[in-house]
């Protein structure tokens, strides 16, 4: 396992360090990637390193293709394999706004950030995967997708986001599909109502809820670890014979009840 590079997109922070801290207990080698400049995460892979992983972070932006381009080049100079891609990065609204109120610029912004640079990285990271695959029948690579509930729970002040993600999990699907041949799986994880910066601005709203109504059968926040240990499973291969599967880890929220 030592030597398996895991690339975790947004896995400076959030989520995505969540993920990375599970994947280098497992022995990954990780590359994160991010819009920050390195000084921003450098504390994030200092405490990855410290955990025995070698890393590497790439600055850039996933919606660009010649970022995407060059982030892979660059994997290739450093560690010339890939195991495992986790697409983790995705943005909010930076304002949340009735969907009768929405606007064309906030819509094309998230669906370039969070559907259309998870797209076309699958895409390329997938027949980087394929090829080494036939070189090695013993390759076991796997693609992780952090989805969320937001593709099936209505949010009408953040439609581009819930359509976002909606389009991701059938992203996932479409790979799934695709992939079967070569025995690359590819999953989706749907977080509920996580712990992180994106959430920080509505913290009362879901303090609130996850206290004084059902909401939830968990009553507690979401935490990246949660997230974490899940897509470490998924990387091991701990659940072979499951590809194209939605996992949820929501607390029960999604969870039909009477």
């Amino acid at each position: 396992m030592s030597n398996k590079v895991a690339l975790v997109t947004g896995g400076g922070r959030g989520i995505g360090f969540g993920i990375c801290e599970k994947l280098a207990a497992e022995g990954f080698n990780l590359v994160l990637s991010g819009r920050s400049d390195a000084s921003k995460v450098a504390d994030s892979v200092a405490k990855l390193e410290n955990m025995g992983a070698e890393v590497f972070y790439c600055a850039g932006d996933v919606s660009a293709a010649e970022d995407r381009a060059a982030l892979l080049v660059q994997i290739r100079e450093r560690f010339g394999r890939l195991d495992v891609l986790v697409n983790n990065a995705g943005v909010a609204p930076k304002v949340r706004s009735d969907i009768l109120d929405a606007t064309e610029e906030s819509y094309q912004w998230i669906m370039k950030i969070n559907l259309q640079g998870p797209y076309f990285l699958t895409q390329a990271c997938a027949k980087w995967m394929i090829g080494q695959k036939q070189a090695d029948a013993s390759f076991a690579g796997c693609i992780i997708n952090v989805g969320s509930i937001s593709a099936t729970v209505v949010s009408p002040n953040r439609g581009d986001y819930c359509v976002s993600k909606a389009g991701l999990g059938m992203m996932s699907a479409l790979f799934a599909a695709r992939l079967g041949e070569f025995s690359i799986p590819v999953y989706e994880i749907r977080p509920g109502i996580i712990k992180t910066d994106m959430t920080a601005g509505v913290t009362g709203k879901y303090d609130h809820l996850i206290n004084n109504t059902e909401l939830l059968v968990e009553k507690r926040w979401g935490l990246p670890e949660d997230i974490g240990k899940v897509a470490a499973a998924l990387a091991r291969g701990d659940m072979p014979y499951a590809s194209g599967q939605v996992i949820y880890v929501d607390g029960g929220l999604t969870m039909n009840r009477l």
